[in-house]
């Protein structure tokens, strides 16, 4: 068997290894023959894995996030129980294994964004790669859905009470629904959609066929739809893949209840409940005050095309010129 057909199998039987690097999913995103898996074995057994797509742009080809894909990376299997030093050193040797054969492929960057699992990343710098850091924010056990929900802001609960009153909520919006909603309520917004709906719906049916995702959405007693959730999940964590708000129902608090209403839906089905995080600040606000835990992750990088890290050094030089010098525009010489 070749790398794919192990990784498919592996994916089959092992539940740590998260949706976003599952075969199925990257065959939905990328296309059967868009990505590749690198593999570290040892006695016949898979331990580690670096599943990847790439895109090629002007003759360069660079590895990068694939379609609506939080996260991927590198996944590890540990052996259980391991001190915390036979921890390290077997991550260098796993990792050291899939860098040295990521770094004989042909491309010119390299660029993934790991999943929060992934703490150490000392062996990629070691060989000059670069590391951005992310935030999400996770709720880490959903089993008792009465601390979960003790754990809501004040500000949240309220939310909750007022929708309580206006919304109904239901399951199932169509894919076409689903997009047609979100592109409407980006353009009232002055934002456009950044996926297609050939994109989209192939992941629909695909998570909807293996029972990996659902729909929730409310609306009021005219029809109105205020919000709604794509969330996919898989044996460790669900994930707020899509949420899309209408601006003219956003005080309505509905987004609130169908987050907690979601997390009741997947209590039994899945551990966690990961936001999919945010850099903005008042979104970040939003995902704290349910009480989730802020989780840091990576963004590993590296440019191999001595033309392509010429021009990015070059771009930088200029950036920071163009800093000093506005810096300088109100400064008087003595």
């Amino acid at each position: 068997m070749d790398n794919k057909q192990k990784y498919h199998q592996l994916c089959n039987s092992e539940p740590t290894i998260p949706v976003f690097s599952k075969a199925w999913w990257l065959d939905t995103v990328c296309g059967i023959d868009n990505w590749a898996v690198l593999l570290f074995e040892k006695n016949d057994e898979i331990l580690g894995a670096l599943p990847f797509t790439w895109v090629t742009n002007n003759r360069y080809k660079h590895i990068s996030q694939p379609l609506l894909t939080q996260n991927n990376g590198i996944w590890i299997k540990y052996p259980d129980p391991q001190p915390y030093g036979k921890r390290l050193s077997y991550e260098k040797e796993v990792m050291g294994s899939l860098i040295t054969q990521l770094e004989l492929l042909d491309i010119s960057t390299y660029r993934q964004r790991f999943h929060y699992s992934f703490t150490n990343w000392l062996p990629f710098y070691w060989q000059g790669y670069s590391q951005t850091t992310f935030y999400t924010y996770v709720i880490d056990d959903i089993s008792d859905l009465s601390r979960v929900e003790e754990n809501f802001s004040y500000a949240k609960k309220k939310n909750i009470l007022r929708a309580e009153k206006i919304i109904e909520v239901k399951f199932d919006l169509s894919a076409e629904e689903f997009y047609n909603n979100h592109k409407a309520t980006l353009l009232k917004q002055g934002q456009e959609i950044i996926y297609r709906f050939e994109d989209f719906i192939r992941i629909y049916d695909a998570v909807y066929s293996r029972n990996a995702g659902r729909t929730i959405y409310g609306t009021d007693q005219d029809g109105n739809l205020h919000s709604a959730l794509f969330v996919i999940w898989d044996e460790m964590s669900g994930y707020d893949l899509i949420s899309t708000i209408d601006p003219d129902f956003r005080d309505s608090g509905s987004a609130t209840l169908l987050v907690r209403e979601i997390i009741r839906f997947l209590n039994g089905k899945t551990q966690k409940f990961d936001f999919e995080g945010s850099m903005i600040e008042n979104v970040e606000n939003s995902f704290r005050q349910f009480g989730a835990v802020q989780k840091p992750y990576f963004l590993i990088s590296k440019t191999f095309s001595p033309r392509l890290k010429m021009k990015e050094n070059f771009n930088e030089f200029r950036g920071n010129l163009k800093l000093w010098l506005n810096s300088r525009k109100n400064y008087k010489f003595r």
